[in-house]
């Protein structure tokens, strides 16, 4: 049996891209399929009552244009035609979009799905490698992708090369069991808050969950800390302080080790890509050496692994840009939108 994907219809230029945070809302515009993105400065969505009217307060960045259709990437599953945000006070309402904003054309990603679809673009600067990695003769540019994303939780994604298209898929992978390996770990876990009776990555390795691990550290080491933030700890880590320079340490074995998993679960040859808000604050554990050595140690197939590179991300928006390059051409993605597109009563087809 042969697969055949139907391509997906082109999205009417101008494009609006959307990456909806909690705290933050980034908006661009895609204006042909070689253009540059035009970005618009971050706006907090606690400024406006929906996405609608922060889309209007922010068409000023785009020189007098104004977007056709739009493809929105948010946090959570998109589940029927009202979309509620996790961490803020926005439902997203697509056919009220198109009514408002004159769209012909709305698609909702997952946020993580939005990074995924970066992947294959990276270039130069926009990624930093962690460590070295021995990858020669394997077509990395091809090969599976995985991201993952220590923000205010733990993201996850994969990207998969078939049929002459990229795939992304998105999941839950920030919620997988992580257990302690070496003799200080088992100082420190026993000593970690649990959730609902299990330790998952996301409790220790995230901006929440820095403060659950600093606690385990504190009670392993007899000292006391009053850190309630992650930027907390990432403040006393610079300055030197113990228990904030240990837990850090911790966090950056304990990623290895989960980012090692990812890689060798799927045989993630093209590499596992670090982004999120926690990354960009802790570079020097990360590439102190121990992140790479925890991703490595995966006995028997250590030197499997060791083909595998890691990388920083560095690019200022990737959820823009990934959402972009679906933007500029749906055909060279395998995207899943039944469910996820809505169009206006008599916008036309556009040939993909």
């Amino acid at each position: 049996m042969s697969f055949i994907k139907t391509p997906e219809s082109a999205l009417p230029f101008p494009v609006l891209v959307a990456d909806i945070g909690g705290t933050n809302a980034r908006f661009a515009l895609v204006t042909g399929p070689d253009a540059e993105l035009l970005i618009a400065p971050a706006t907090a969505t606690a400024d406006h009552p929906d996405i609608s009217s922060a889309i209007a307060a922010n068409l000023g960045h785009f020189g007098g244009l104004r977007p056709r259709s739009a493809v929105v990437a948010v946090a959570g599953p998109v589940t029927g035609d009202r979309i509620p945000l996790t961490n803020a006070a926005w439902v997203i309402e697509p056919r009220d979009m198109i009514a408002r904003l004159s769209l012909d054309d709305v698609i909702i990603l997952n946020d993580f799905e939005a990074q995924a679809l970066a992947l294959p673009g990276y270039r130069g600067s926009d990624i930093e490698a962690i460590g070295p990695f021995d990858a020669s003769g394997i077509d990395t540019g091809n090969a599976t992708k995985f991201v993952l994303g220590p923000g205010t939780g733990l993201g996850a994604a994969a990207m998969i090369r078939a049929i002459g298209m990229w795939i992304p898929v998105p999941g839950e992978g920030g919620h997988v069991e992580i257990g302690p390996v070496d003799a200080e770990d088992y100082r420190i876990w026993p000593h970690i808050e649990q959730v609902g009776g299990r330790l998952g990555a996301e409790q220790i390795l995230s901006g929440t969950g820095l403060p659950r691990l600093a606690r385990g550290v504190e009670a392993a080491l007899g000292q006391t800390r009053s850190f309630r933030t992650a930027a907390d700890i990432t403040t006393a880590a610079s300055a030197g302080d113990e228990v904030a320079v240990k837990t850090l340490q911790v966090f950056s074995r304990a990623l290895g080790r989960v980012a090692g998993d990812f890689a060798l679960s799927l045989l993630a040859r093209g590499g596992v890509y670090l982004t999120g808000g926690v990354t960009s604050r802790i570079d020097r554990f990360l590439t102190d050496g121990s992140f790479r050595e925890a991703f490595e140690a995966k006995a028997p197939h250590d030197a499997l692994m060791r083909t595998i590179p890691t990388f920083v991300v560095r690019h200022p928006n990737p959820a823009l840009e990934g959402l972009a390059a679906y933007a500029r051409a749906p055909h060279a993605f395998a995207v899943e939108t039944g469910g996820r597109r809505w169009k206006a009563a008599q916008a036309p087809e556009h040939a993909g």
